[in-house]
């Protein structure tokens, strides 16, 4: 007997998904990527799955669909790799007549005579699935418009919620630049706020601290945060204390601050000092690497201080001698997504690196310097027609 690859779903795989009670959670040819940027304007090929099965709000398996007269596992390791990247724990590889399992958490498969339910597959899917993760976990993204979430950011915060359940303080989530990490950070808070997660267990919302390094960042976040928390959220700064007659703002759930405004300064004692140090819920670290995580750290003593609270770093940087500190702080990332994964899923646009050596020195002398010590050498100012001429160069490019 031979039918199409569209009619053996219709005829089979279809009837089959809906006896088993996925009708109602099931999304067919689910694209996932955007293709890579090619020159002139292309792309490349997208990823797609013939159907992903989401149930509360959690990706947790794939289906590959084979043409009736195909073998079920023929293209088994494609449906893999695609799972790990969407964080479904099963793959599911079928010709209509014969069904495959593949458990991504021990890796291994087997034939199986119907697809498991949906409550079946998610209590499987998880280790341990307390109460407080599996809320948290179906709590649905907050989205305007027709936005829809990225696949990674979608695992992400479920890495997050998971680390989070468990009891972990220190967590870390290191995504390339580019690929939206305050909307990770916004959506985590948001399905917190949704169910009243605290480290109390208590019936309240979270207290939330946005860390930043730079005012350019915070509010940044601000604006990704102000809907639909505009009435939840305030900034603690130099401005916002004034009017509070040096009090810090404690009414309010999502804080938002830079290093640099609230911690410890010559004379001057650290604002973050006024809250109590059980104050915050979670504090979620933006650019961590940045504040340095070893003792002298410019977020350390803050961190110290809040000991109590859960400690969320984002990073746009890998593991490297540099930023050691960080990841001895946090530990291993619970998530990763490179700048490589950002360009061939079409996210990232790929780069060249001009590296360029020159002989002009670092510093010339200008009329207007002031000489306080010492003779100065007055070299000449270079303009742009020296180039090549007086100035000599060479470099290289890389391309990805």
């Amino acid at each position: 007997m031979t039918f199409s690859e569209a009619d053996t779903r219709a005829k089979f795989i279809d009837p089959a998904i809906q006896k088993s009670g996925w009708e109602d959670f099931v999304i067919r040819e689910h694209y996932f990527t955007s293709g890579r940027i090619l020159l002139g304007g292309k792309r490349g090929k997208q990823l797609y799955v013939d159907y992903l099965l989401k149930y509360k709000n959690t990706n947790l398996a794939i289906i590959e669909a084979k043409r009736f007269d195909k073998h079920p596992t023929e293209g088994l390791q494609q449906a893999i790799n695609y799972a790990e990247k969407l964080d479904a724990k099963f793959v599911y590889s079928t010709n209509g007549e014969q069904i495959y399992e593949f458990n991504m958490k021990d890796g291994k498969g087997d034939y199986i005579d119907a697809f498991p339910t949906p409550e079946i597959i998610f209590n499987r899917a998880f280790d341990n699935i307390s109460k407080e993760k599996e809320d948290l976990l179906s709590i649905p993204f907050y989205l305007t418009g027709d936005k829809q979430p990225r696949y990674y950011q979608d695992v992400a915060v479920k890495r997050a919620i998971e680390a989070i359940s468990d009891g972990k303080k220190r967590i870390l989530l290191t995504l390339a630049t580019g690929t939206g990490k305050t909307f990770i950070a916004f959506q985590l808070a948001y399905k917190l706020f949704q169910n009243r997660w605290n480290i109390d267990n208590a019936e309240r919302r979270p207290k939330i601290l946005f860390l930043a390094d730079r005012n350019v960042l915070a509010d940044q976040a601000i604006n990704t945060f102000n809907d639909p928390f505009e009435k939840d959220l305030v900034k603690i700064d130099g401005s916002e204390i004034r009017l509070r007659h040096g009090e810090v703002p404690t009414n309010a759930n999502i804080f938002f601050a830079i290093y640099q405004a609230i911690a410890e300064k010559e004379n001057i004692g650290g604002f973050y000092k006024q809250y109590p140090s059980d104050f915050f819920d979670i504090i979620i670290i933006d650019e961590c690497h940045r504040g340095s995580a070893n003792e002298a750290g410019s977020w350390r003593g803050i961190l110290d201080y809040f000991g109590k609270a859960v400690h969320l770093g984002l990073t746009a940087t890998p593991k490297r001698d540099d930023n050691v500190d960080t990841y001895e702080y946090f530990g291993t990332p619970v998530y990763e997504y490179s700048l490589k994964d950002g360009i061939n899923d079409g996210y990232l646009s790929p780069y060249k690196v001009k590296k360029v050596t020159t002989n002009i020195d670092t510093y010339i002398y200008t009329d207007d310097d002031k000489v306080i010590k010492g003779e100065v050498d007055r070299k000449k100012v270079y303009k742009k027609p020296d180039f090549n001429k007086s100035i000599s160069s060479f470099g290289f490019q890389k391309y990805l």
